[in-house]
């Protein structure tokens, strides 16, 4: 594990909420972060890869804002993965829930996306799930960027998910670092659409974003057992989980 997370997971304590876990899942968990977006100062909360394909967007179809992925980013990996990504900085996380309100802007084709973001350590170390209309090798799957391009760690799925025109949909990501899972609900929260095993990738940082599609997140949630934050600095000339 890179230092500077061993730092913060060893230097953090857990964040506390009265609120608890999804009834769905067995354990307990606090409320770590919450997020409507209902102001635009909620994007200082997020390192983007590339800062001018971000913007915030007002309320609209019953939410009170959105973070929405707006234009092209003109970042590139050094190994093929993502371009859009909006990290949640000064914050690491292990096994937690992430639930989010997502809605995807662009036009209809099989790798129409969107992507969740975990386990990211840097631009060369982390794992996304991709959820897309028409599922293959390079689509629609739970990947994982290992100092190499991308690789799917699940099995290709039957069907894509239906992301339709100005519609809302509601996406649970679970991950339980112990039992080395990663489970991912889209609008029904009773059974997976993905299921991926691999113990890889313990701690990092959480994020949404897009390979290179468009669309927006909204009422964000995370319940985890163990939760570091730190202040980060921020210098806007970098993607870097701690220089965005």
């Amino acid at each position: 594990m890179p230092r500077h997370l061993w730092a913060l997971a060893l230097s953090l304590a857990a964040c506390s909420s009265t609120e608890e876990a999804p009834e769905s899942h067995g354990a307990v968990w606090p409320l770590v972060y919450s997020q409507d977006f209902a102001e635009g100062e909620s994007l200082e909360e997020f390192s983007f890869s590339d800062h001018r394909a971000w913007r915030w967007a007002p309320p609209t179809k019953g939410v009170p804002g959105s973070l929405e992925l707006a234009g092209e980013s003109f970042y590139r990996a050094k190994h093929r993965s993502p371009h859009c990504i909006a990290l949640l900085h000064g914050r690491v996380y292990q096994s937690f829930i992430l639930e989010a309100d997502l809605m995807q802007t662009g036009a209809e084709y099989g790798h129409r996306d969107l992507c969740l973001f975990f386990g990211f350590q840097n631009p060369e170390t982390f794992h996304y799930v991709h959820m897309a209309s028409t599922p293959d090798d390079r689509a629609h799957n739970i990947f994982i960027v290992d100092g190499a391009p991308r690789v799917k760690t699940s099995p290709v799925s039957a069907r894509g998910v239906e992301w339709g025109t100005g519609v809302w949909h509601k996406v649970r990501l679970e991950r339980d670092v112990e039992a080395g899972t990663t489970k991912v609900y889209f609008d029904d929260m009773s059974k997976p659409v993905m299921l991926a095993e691999d113990q890889r990738f313990g701690i990092g940082y959480l994020g949404f974003g897009s390979y290179n599609d468009t669309g927006m997140v909204a009422k964000a949630r995370v319940w985890a057992p163990k939760a570091q934050t730190v202040t980060v600095k921020r210098t806007g000339t970098l993607f870097n989980p701690d220089k965005p």
